[in-house]
């Protein structure tokens, strides 16, 4: 009976974990590694051919997002996850192979150009598609027969609709062994979901650390701080843009906008507009509004007795088409425009900051983790300037960090919920944070008597003896610079030259004027010759 890790290892995302057990392979989710975490194009480090089943938590891209790779490469058995869970994976596997075969378009377009060879997309929509067939859903609560000696259940972990903490029971020969695995735990007193579940019960946890080294700041009231912002900006003539993941946290927002309509809390401009321009945003969000019976929370619930719609209300467009969403730039009307992605690293919330970064009368708010590296964490940062599309926009607008607005459990909520297991595990697997959160969460545990260590990639662990039987090893991040890594000789030499340019440009004041254009015109295509 093994347990080996093959992802969120001494990272945020990628989680993929593989329980062995009477010669069954079970795959506890299997998701795309993202951001600074990514490494080898989110290649398999095992034989799809060989797993039997799948497990997945929820619907997060870096926990499922290699689920129509494992279709590509061989797999044939079932996937198993809640019934909520099963409607979101529906549109969120599309979408991720949508944005594989595009992206894998466009490296060909210029690839073309440049003689290179083809590229081919990690997967498809038909590998996606093919992956829809595979699952199998069930309720909160209800136990799994999912092979001999493996039961499971699925328990509510309050972090996106549908999430799921999973138990598994597993038994080879004589030996028996209790698995948890988290997920992701929310964040408490969340609109719509429930608070996590506690569990009390286990022989080995598989924990995420996300926040593991610090605790949320939440505002007295959510509704009343954005609703002061919104008020604030409008009084300006600006337009509130909020970066913001497709699914979930964009329907938290929708839930948050139609009190602050019902309540009346903005006045300069009390009927403004919502606009959500993403059109899986969109798509997630008629799925919220379906049949969410032993999902809601009571406050949710109350509001659907009463008669209203969790999340529409006068003022609210869906925005689908492209052309739709370049006219929201157009439009003169100050608005709130909710768009994805949520760290700004692609989708149209990067068109949006090009017209709004500049306009000191706007406000930019963050209501999510930003990864390190992203451009969401550089604008949090202070960045002056980004660039974007190949242009230099100035920051003017108001950057604005609702810190309170998350929906992982934080320190405090993820120390409360691993306490409550008693007796205390035989050994918790910190996985779901960056490194330094890793081993400080794990250390954490251990100075309160619970064993507890941070895995590292391709670990392999003994479930039936209590050991590690093999250690594993550190990844190095993909490298994203073309080719030079930081540090190396040639991109020392690239430092240099800057240098040297810097100084010819200071030298070059009081040339004459036609000089000076050529001169930027040549480095302008240097540059652009560059990104391209």
């Amino acid at each position: 009976m093994k347990l080996s890790f093959f992802g969120a290892t001494h990272a945020v995302t990628g989680s993929c974990h593989c329980l062995e057990v009477g010669g069954k392979k079970i795959l506890i989710d299997c998701g795309l590694q993202q951001g600074r975490d990514e490494h080898d194009d989110n290649a398999l480090d095992f034989s799809p051919s060989y797993i039997d089943y799948v497990i997945v938590t929820h619907a997060h891209i870096d926990h499922s997002g290699r689920i129509p790779l494992l279709m590509k490469e061989g797999f044939q058995g079932q996937i198993f996850t809640t019934r909520l869970t099963g409607e979101l994976l529906s549109i969120m596997l599309r979408d991720s192979a949508f944005i594989q075969e595009s992206d894998a378009q466009w490296q060909n377009q210029k690839g073309k150009r440049a003689g290179r060879p083809e590229v081919e997309p990690l997967y498809t929509v038909a590998d996606a598609e093919a992956a829809l067939e595979q699952i199998f859903t069930v309720e909160y609560g209800q136990t799994l027969d999912l092979c001999e000696g493996v039961k499971i259940r699925f328990r509510d972990a309050g972090h996106l609709l549908g999430s799921s903490i999973v138990e598994i029971w597993a038994k080879e020969g004589d030996v028996e062994r209790k698995l948890v695995f988290s997920g992701d735990l929310g964040n408490v007193d969340q609109p719509i979901i429930r608070d996590p579940e506690f569990l009390e019960e286990a022989d080995y946890v598989v924990m995420e650390s996300t926040y593991g080294d610090r605790d949320h700041e939440v505002p007295e009231s959510y509704t009343e701080a954005l609703a002061q912002l919104i008020d604030d900006t409008f009084a300006q003539g600006g337009n509130v843009v909020i970066p913001s993941f497709a699914v979930g946290r964009t329907q938290e927002l929708l839930y948050f906008l139609r009190e602050i309509k019902n309540e009346g809390l903005v006045k300069t401009h009390p009927d403004f507009q919502v606009c959500v321009d993403s059109p899986l945003a969109a798509e997630a969000t008629k799925i919220y509004a379906g049949d969410l019976r032993g999902y809601l929370d009571e406050e949710a619930i109350a509001v659907l007795q009463g008669g209203e719609n969790l999340f529409t209300f006068p003022g609210l467009t869906l925005v689908q088409s492209t052309d739709e969403s370049k006219a929201l730039n157009l439009d003169p009307r100050s608005k709130v425009i909710i768009s994805a992605s949520g760290m700004c690293d692609a989708g149209r919330i990067r068109h949006h900051l090009k017209h709004n970064l500049w306009r000191s009368e706007c406000a930019v708010v963050f209501v999510g983790y930003q990864a390190e590296g992203s451009l969401g964490r550089r604008l949090l940062e202070g960045a002056k300037s980004v660039k974007l599309f190949g242009e230099e926009i100035a920051v003017n607008a108001r950057i604005v960090n609702f810190k309170g607005l998350s929906s992982h459990a934080d320190r405090t909520h993820l120390l409360d919920w691993i306490g409550r297991f008693s007796p205390a595990p035989k050994q918790v697997f910190v996985v779901h944070g960056d490194s330094p959160v890793t081993d400080l969460f794990a250390q954490t545990l251990n100075d309160r008597g619970i064993p507890a260590h941070a895995p590292l990639y391709q670990e392999v662990y003994d479930l039936a003896e209590n050991v590690m039987l093999a250690k594993g090893i550190v990844l190095e991040p993909k490298r994203v610079s073309g080719g030079a890594a930081q540090g190396s000789p040639a991109f020392v030499r690239l430092l240099d030259v800057s240098k040297q340019l810097e100084a010819l440009i200071s030298r070059s004041r009081g040339r004459p004027n036609k000089d000076l254009a050529k001169l930027a015109d040549q480095l302008r295509q240097v540059m652009e010759n560059w990104e391209n």
